[in-house]
């Protein structure tokens, strides 16, 4: 029976979601099987070109992802014989077990291949810059546009870092795999920096019109459970802890209309409770164990902050004492910013300010809107309107997201600027 209007539009509907769900996983697997990142990607586009030739007219498929890999691989091989590259196929069937892959489409095995993706996208070989870089375009599929605004980059700089870094893997021949045991620990901290970048890009998009992007911070909650089953060492519980108390707030952290809601202002009975149970006892596993750091204390000071049922009764003192032992694991300007609001709310806003000025003083944060905005607001609360008022505008200067922009704008407006 020929397919109607109305259920040809149902199936290219349902594609297009496919592809905004599935699509770096489907990619992540054609790497494997075909070794090269440009061929596989050219081979996802052509198997959804063709799902959107054939599915309406056969139907969608029992697993619509193994019948996109299989069409992909039989593109991406199509392709590479008609460049006559054997070699470079052959290669990578030695390394990833190529020829028996197929025998897996149906299996779990797939879920793997973005964390072994992953793991080449932050391989050693290539600079630390390269690394994130790749892994957001590769793993995540961010354009390089957005990767570009989010690290303050010419998108031609970026695009000629993320050129060359395929091209390193390709001619080093780097494995498409997960690092032996005993290789773990020197490969581990660049994927956690890499996975907690794609989360808080998720979390709080670095730009654009939307707050959050739910697809990046879910599939960076799912890497860090990958990583954790690999290795629960004490940082990769600390990180995972780390995102899932985080995840837990996204719920209040916009209005019915989309604006911007600061922790203080939380509806405190939106947060996912499964979310935080599950976080606090990450928290507890990662900080029994040795070697613990910087995400393991995060994950600490997000703790307090889930265990308190009103902003009145966070334990400041708690989150400015993790913050001084943070600070000194891992000085930053940021973390050093973040004390000096924990200090402010212990403390009085006075203390807080002071402490943010000095920063400044020294050049640093210059060019960050959240240093700006927290300066504004105790500002704000000293009663200094003025000078609320023009560091409110520096802010709102540099802000990138817009439902920042609006909250800044707002402030602006209530002290009469």
């Amino acid at each position: 029976m020929k397919p109607t209007a109305e259920t040809a539009a149902a199936v290219r509907n349902n594609i297009d979601a496919l592809y905004r769900a599935e699509s770096r996983r489907v990619f992540a697997t054609l790497i494997r099987l075909l070794g090269d990142f440009d061929i596989a990607e050219e081979a996802l586009h052509d198997a959804f070109r063709s799902a959107l030739e054939q599915w309406p007219r056969d139907g969608i498929p029992a697993n619509p992802r193994a019948w996109l890999v299989s069409a992909g691989r039989f593109k991406g091989v199509d392709k590479l014989r008609r460049q006559s590259r054997y070699d470079l196929y052959e290669d990578m069937a030695q390394v990833a077990g190529t020829e028996s892959a197929s025998s897996d489409l149906d299996g779990d095995g797939l879920e793997d291949d973005r964390l072994r993706l992953i793991f080449t996208c932050c391989h050693p070989a290539l600079p630390a810059e390269a690394q994130v870089a790749l892994t957001l375009r590769e793993v995540c599929g961010l354009a390089t546009e957005e990767i570009a605004r989010a690290f303050l980059l010419p998108t031609p700089t970026l695009a000629q870092r993320i050129v060359r870094a395929k091209a390193k893997i390709r001619d080093a021949k780097i494995p498409y795999r997960t690092p032996e045991r005993g290789e773990l620990a020197e490969r581990l901290p660049p994927v956690l920096q890499v996975v907690y970048l794609v989360f808080n890009e998720g979390y709080s998009a670095s730009s654009g019109p939307e707050l959050n992007r739910p697809d990046l911070s879910a599939e960076a909650i799912r890497l860090g459970r990958l990583l954790v089953e690999l290795l629960p060492a004490a940082e990769v519980q600390g990180l995972l802890a780390l995102m899932l108390l985080h995840e837990s707030r996204r719920p209040a952290r916009r209005s019915a209309d989309g604006e911007l809601v600061l922790l203080e202002d939380q509806d405190r009975s939106l947060w996912a409770s499964a979310l935080i149970e599950e976080g606090l006892q990450r928290v507890e596993q990662a900080l029994r164990q040795p070697g613990y750091g910087v995400y393991a204390l995060q994950a600490a000071i997000a703790a307090v902050h889930a265990g308190a049922t009103s902003a009145a009764a966070t334990d400041w003192r708690q989150i400015a004492g993790l913050y001084e032992v943070l600070l000194k694991l891992a000085p930053s300007p940021v973390i050093a910013l973040n004390r000096a609001v924990a200090i402010a709310m212990r403390d009085g806003p006075a203390a807080g300010l002071a402490l943010i000025d000095a920063i400044l003083a020294e050049g640093n944060l210059a060019e960050y809107h959240l240093a700006h905005a927290a300066r504004a607001d105790l500002l704000r609360r000293l009663g200094r309107t003025d000078s609320a008022l023009h560091a409110y505008q520096t802010a709102l200067a540099l802000a990138k997201q817009e439902p920042e922009r609006r909250f800044l704008q707002r402030r602006i407006g209530e002290l009469g600027g």
